[in-house]
């Protein structure tokens, strides 16, 4: 059977599918809607179903689908379908906001009892059915609590870090003692170092001259151990290492014990050095004698702290209270010209660096005259690191420090400097020292704190020639999210810094660099239980 409808749709034809013509016409009632609002009204449906059926998905997935009728799924989809928010919780949150902003402002009420976890703070909101805003007053006040807590506990984290950094490890002071011993006891360990017959080469300029100044005997270990296998041409490479006078047996008997051919390798005691007097170096005694200095490096590290403090500028300061700085060895660099009066260029590197590439390149940098090849460090990604300029080691404050100095000025770096010798001599830079470090000392330590450097950023003033950043990498001792691809890069990487490499403190995924020039199983050092770090 066929059906069919006529255009104007008032009457219907019906027709069988029998074979035979059968042929009836129906006459339909007049139409009351015309075919073409019919139409539209199928195609706006047709448009708006699909969205429908797509919204009530969603809101079936987001578990608002457990209304049991129409209208209560009208209102919950109601709002959403013309863009208004139907529930009351965005008032909520506001209100809440309201209130927070306004208890922000307003001080905590004294002899608040406070809870010491979220879930005991929790359980006590429940349980004493507090209102909006004192529930914003406890919250600010336990926050706040916690915070001080914590600002508390990183202070004392750096205190113990400072304790740790200018303690002596036992192990190293162990392998001092035994060596000592060695020296005094076996004749291999006091033979002359270098060999008479290669004496001669100690004041050739043909060679590489390095200079180390240092009281720790494993870590001067490395750092030469570090430049002679980093060398293209070791057999170039003379060593001179400075030590104080306890320490020379030790250090002359490991060198003594393990040398490092071809390089050639000098150890001298500061008390050798006939030029190392008190009429010399008249600043050392004023810093040894006078009382503000002793105070400051030996005293009360704790005194004058506050929680409010920030963690990273107390252990500025804690590192700038090491005794280290009021020691002759960390001097020892401004008159390297008077100890080595016969050389022209050399390469002074502190003990906690290690050298990862050939540095015999430096000494055909062009110093233009000037007397120190150093890296800046007021240009870097790392702005704790390489962001420093003269403000952050002197009190601009002070006149005397306002009226010379500039504070926008770039500071550079100890640790890795290609120093030339005959262009220092002409200088009057170890006057200079001298002048500022009484000033220092006269102001009672007001002109600055930090060390031996800021005397020296004076003093080499105009003397500097900056030298490419790769050749020198720092803050292995402090910072903590040093790039190690960098690391990797870098010439000379320098643990400045309370975190040294040796020390139970230093980073471990920082340590790999440094452990790998020591030799752990020197009976020396498995004696005195120096391990490697696991």
């Amino acid at each position: 059977m066929q059906i069919s409808f006529s255009p104007s749709m008032r009457s219907i034809t019906i027709s069988s599918s029998n074979g035979f013509l059968d042929l009836m016409k129906v006459k339909v009632a007049a139409r009351h809607i015309s075919y073409r609002t019919l139409f539209h009204t199928i195609l706006i449906l047709a448009f708006l179903l699909p969205f429908v059926f797509i919204l009530t998905a969603v809101v079936t997935l987001e578990g608002v689908n457990k209304c049991s009728s129409f209208d209560c799924l009208g209102r919950r989809l109601g709002p959403r379908f013309l863009g208004r928010g139907g529930d009351d919780s965005m008032k909520l949150v506001k209100e809440l906001y309201e209130i927070l902003d306004q208890v922000n402002s307003e001080e905590i009420p004294a002899g608040l009892k406070l809870t010491e976890s979220f879930s005991e703070f929790l359980s006590h909101m429940k349980n004493n059915q507090y209102d909006a805003k004192t529930f914003a007053v406890r919250l600010k006040a336990t926050m706040e609590n916690m915070e001080r807590e914590v600002r508390r506990s990183r202070l004392a984290e750096q205190l113990h870090k400072h304790f740790a950094a200018t303690a002596i490890p036992k192990g190293i002071h162990c392998l001092s003692l035994r060596l000592t011993d060695e020296y005094s006891s076996n004749a291999q360990a006091r033979k002359q170092l270098p060999p008479p017959e290669l004496l001669p080469l100690l004041s050739d300029n043909s060679y590489h001259h390095f200079i180390l100044a240092s009281d720790n005997i494993l870590a001067a270990s490395v750092v030469v151990t570090s430049v002679v296998r980093s060398s293209l041409k070791p057999e170039r490479v003379v060593f001179h290492v400075i030590t104080d006078k306890k320490t020379y047996p030790g250090m002359h008997s490991w060198f003594a014990l393990n040398p490092l051919s071809p390089a050639i390798i000098e150890v001298k005691g500061v008390h050798q050095f006939d030029w190392l007097t008190r009429e010399n170096v008249p600043v050392l005694e004023a810093i040894e004698n006078h009382h503000g200095v002793r105070h400051h490096y030996h005293g009360n590290h704790i005194m004058g702290t506050n929680v409010s403090d920030n963690p990273r500028i107390f252990a500025s300061k804690l590192q700038a209270r090491s005794p280290k700085y009021i020691s002759l060895l960390n001097h020892l660099r401004i008159y390297l010209p008077e100890l080595f009066p016969n050389l022209n260029k050399v390469v002074f590197l502190d003990d906690d660096v290690v050298v990862q590439r050939d540095l015999s390149p430096l000494w055909e940098i062009d110093l233009s005259g000037k007397v120190n090849g150093a890296v800046e460090t007021c240009k870097g990604e790392d702005t704790w690191v390489m962001g420093k300029h003269f403000r952050t080691y002197f009190n601009f404050s002070h006149p005397l420090i306002a009226s010379k100095l500039d504070p926008d000025e770039c500071a550079w770096a100890y640790g890795m400097n290609i120093f030339d010798l005959n262009a220092w001599r002409k200088t009057n830079i170890r006057e200079t020292y001298h002048y500022w470090v009484k000033e220092n000392l006269k102001s009672n330590l007001t002109l600055w704190k930090l060390g031996t450097l800021p005397p020296a950023l004076i003093a080499f003033r105009g003397y500097v020639r900056p030298i490419d950043p790769s050749w020198h990498m720092l803050g292995l001792g402090y910072q903590e999210k040093t790039d190690v691809d960098s690391v990797t890069k870098a010439a000379v990487i320098h643990y400045n810094g309370q975190c040294k490499p040796w020390l139970e403190i230093g980073y471990k995924h920082l340590q790999q660099f440094w452990t790998k020039h020591v030799n752990y199983s020197n009976d020396f050092i498995r004696n005195c239980h120096i391990f490697e770090p696991q």
